[in-house]
């Protein structure tokens, strides 16, 4: 049925696809390197990995949630290496301050004025580690970076580079030390995704293999900043069928409608959702999208932003499987 269903979607898209022509066009060969480079290091985790690249190519920011020490940090740090950009790496804590991320005038005795110096922000890739450890205060410093790619300081704004990427880090929001992030800043998160305890066979490659720091060190960039700006303007020229956007917005009114949620998905979800689509497809080589990309980064795009009644007797997680389960394909 699903593959009726995806050659249904496949032939009313072929009037709209892309002019893409060869298949080469299509990345093909730098998404292969990406996976693979990559799985060298985070062994195991061949789903999450995809996914963090799909969120990349689709141009929005990542939250890793879990437990300390399973290899969020090194996740992030992997992203950093393979795509070849500019990376800084900030820790937060509990008496971070915004200038401290985004910047601060200091006084020139020279020339008897203020400069602006610019923060650890004013880079390509934003590790913000831990990023729940910091109050709302500091976390606030990144609402406006990430939403419009510049920040504003001393009643001056400034661009910030091409491309720009937050991925955060966090830990568990029952742990000791922690803020719980506000909707406004999930919402600023294009995905949130978790990577658990590796498998038996993973976990003893990893205690038997190489350091990770090592592997990361001796890891070569498989992109660059221009080729990656490419392969993100073919993500969004893509276009999606009007039977696609059909079942993309009976999925955003049905989250709106349920008794099972607090409150439905946004209009930027949705958007976010069918880009992240877009970028699924293409990790597929495919130039025009299917249901089963939707449906592929269904729940990493939306888990965060959905909330689920005070009586609700199941998880965000659980939420999205309900939703597909209870919207059919148009």
């Amino acid at each position: 049925m699903t593959s009726t269903i995806s050659k249904i979607f496949k032939r009313s898209e072929d009037s709209a696809a892309l002019n893409i022509g060869p298949s080469e066009t299509l990345f093909t060969e730098e998404i292969r390197a990406l996976l693979d480079n990559g799985a060298d290091v985070i062994v195991g985790k061949n789903l999450q990995l995809k996914l963090s690249i799909c969120c990349l190519l689709a141009g929005g920011h990542l939250l890793i949630e879990d437990l300390p020490g399973v290899g969020k940090t090194t996740l992030a740090q992997l992203l950093a290496r393979l795509v070849g950009l500019e990376f800084q790496r900030v820790q937060f804590t509990s008496d971070m301050l915004p200038a401290e991320i985004i910047g601060a005038a200091i006084y020139d005795k020279n020339d008897a004025s203020f400069r602006f110096h610019q923060g650890p922000i004013f880079t390509q890739l934003l590790l913000a580690d831990e990023i729940n450890r910091a109050t709302p205060r500091a976390q606030s410093a990144l609402l406006e970076a990430m939403e419009e790619k510049q920040v504003t300081a001393e009643g001056q704004t400034y661009p910030l580079p091409e491309p720009f990427f937050v991925i955060a880090t966090q830990n568990p929001r029952d742990q000791f030390g922690t803020f719980e992030l506000p909707e406004s800043q999930l919402d600023r998160f294009l995905m949130r995704i978790s990577l658990g305890y590796p498998n038996a066979e993973s976990e003893r490659s990893l205690l038997a293999g190489e350091n990770r720091r090592v592997l990361l060190a001796d890891l070569n960039a498989t992109l660059n900043a221009e080729k990656l700006l490419q392969m993100q303007h073919t993500v969004a020229a893509m276009e999606a069928s009007p039977a696609l956007i059909d079942y993309v917005q009976k999925l955003l009114d049905y989250s709106r409608s349920s008794p099972d949620f607090a409150h439905g998905l946004s209009p930027r979800a949705g958007l976010g959702l069918l880009q992240a689509a877009k970028a699924w497809a293409l990790l597929e080589a495919r130039n025009y999208v299917v249901p089963e990309d939707v449906q592929a980064v269904l729940e990493p795009v939306t888990a965060h932003r959905l909330g689920a009644k005070s009586n609700a007797d199941h998880q965000p997680t659980e939420s999205t499987q309900r939703l597909l389960e209870s919207v059919p394909i148009p």
